[in-house]
């Protein structure tokens, strides 16, 4: 056995509580503290502040019914403001919101346990200091509601508005590198049963939110992160400990995530028999969608955008996949006749956003821009025509639907206008 094995072996069977025995706390390490530090209300220095000159911020409501102001909008979550964005990493304070009405537990970390039990031959419990002793890996995954950019549903009427912006059509996915410890090499230590097939993981929200997934995907890239974009998690992104799960539908992706037992079979809570089922057109449910397709959208110029002049402009935006990294972003400013291939910036990783851009000259006449993207699995973003062929429908149910299209992919058209101002051209 290869002595750091050997060496990490030992420590899990010490500093890794079986389960049931009573766990002491261990001390802290970096910025966690047993207490919160006092607020200091006349030093804005503590904590970086970004220039009061900018004030790009989220759209919508954690729709907590209980706290929702008279005038606060109805909405599934907090939407990140794409048009804004540069490079292809979402800041922590912008990143997407979906808690399905609940706040954010304050949770100590020094008291936060993940619990690792089930089909396994020695059930676990982990400290958050015990998990950051462990071999850690940091990684750019994007994270992306199933619902992100479809035409029906809660939003979408403003999705499908001439107004919308690139935060009202796309702002539910957001991108990060995530620090933690492959979820892989916990369960391997726990020692996997050859009858367990599925996970299930749960977090230690109000709702005790729980999730379940093939094993294989478990074993392939999940990562239990407790840390975003060098620093702890935030709070509202599943503080002291988040599930990565690259590449698929967010709701997978459980926050807080207190407890993951093996199991043999889906567990079908709640979130899997009710909320999130993708209905289709013959009245059946699929059941399970996981990995999210490939998808781009121009961020500027984009929607409520305005061209002051005519002349020489940077069309840049963001493409990503679930299926794996992208490697090939076309634009075209003509609505589709024409395609040019754009420039993808470094770095361009699996399952993470990545940043193009192409030169272009406006005339002052009209102008349809949009892109569509290739990831390394030959996996071509579709047109609107194409996914409703898929769907087994023509394009006017897609303007019609009152039902959250689970991985609409489509093509997002924008109009710019003579006058430069710069529409949503969905349909």
């Amino acid at each position: 056995m290869n002595p750091k094995q050997s060496d990490r072996r030992r420590f899990l069977k010490s500093g890794a509580a079986l389960a049931g025995l009573a766990v002491g706390a261990s001390a802290s390490a970096g910025p966690l503290a047993a207490e919160p530090a006092p607020e200091r209300i006349d030093d804005l220095h503590l904590y970086g502040e970004r220039s009061h000159f900018v004030n790009s911020v989220r759209n919508g409501s954690i729709n907590n019914p209980e706290r929702r102001l008279k005038d606060e909008p109805n909405a599934f979550g907090l939407s990140t403001p794409l048009q804004d964005s540069v490079g292809m990493i979402t800041p922590a304070s912008l990143h997407f919101v979906v808690s399905h009405g609940y706040e954010p537990p304050d949770i100590n970390p020094l008291e936060h346990r993940l619990l690792i039990h089930g089909m396994v031959d020695c059930p676990l419990i982990f400290s958050l200091d015990d998990l950051k002793r462990l071999p850690f890996v940091s990684r750019f995954y994007f994270i992306e509601c199933h619902g992100n950019s479809t035409t029906g549903g809660l939003g979408g009427a403003a999705r499908i508005s001439p107004n919308a912006t690139a935060q009202d059509t796309h702002g539910f996915t957001s991108c990060s590198q995530w620090t933690g410890v492959p979820l892989s090499l916990l369960l391997k230590e726990a020692g996997v049963q050859k009858s367990a097939s599925w996970i299930l993981a749960e977090g230690a929200d109000a709702s005790k939110h729980t999730k379940s997934f093939p094993l294989a995907k478990a074993m392939d890239d999940a990562l239990v992160a407790y840390g975003q974009n060098g620093e702890p998690v935030r709070p509202e992104q599943g503080f002291p400990l988040r599930l990565v799960v690259p590449g698929w539908e967010g709701i997978n992706n459980v926050k807080w995530l207190r407890r993951i037992d093996l199991v043999d079979e889906p567990y079908m809570a709640m979130m899997e028999t009710t909320r999130y089922p993708s209905l289709r057109l013959d009245g059946k449910s699929r059941w399970f969608k996981f990995e999210m397709g490939p998808k781009s959208v121009i961020t500027q110029p984009s929607g409520a955008h305005h061209l002051p002049v005519r002349g020489f402009y940077e069309i840049t935006g963001l493409a990503w996949s679930g299926g794996g990294a992208i490697r090939r972003v076309e634009v075209s400013t003509d609505d589709g006749r024409t395609w040019k291939d754009a420039q993808l910036h470094d770095p361009v990783t699996q399952k993470a956003h990545t940043r193009f851009s192409i030169p272009w000259n406006w005339n002052g006449e009209e102008a349809v821009l949009q892109s569509r993207c290739t990831d390394d699995q030959g996996m071509v973003q579709p047109t609107m025509a194409e996914l409703a062929k898929l769907y087994g429908t023509d394009v006017d149910y897609f303007r019609k639907t009152s039902q959250i299209l689970a991985g609409f992919n489509a093509i997002q058209p924008w109009k710019v206008n003579r006058d430069g101002s710069v529409q949503n051209a969905i349909f």
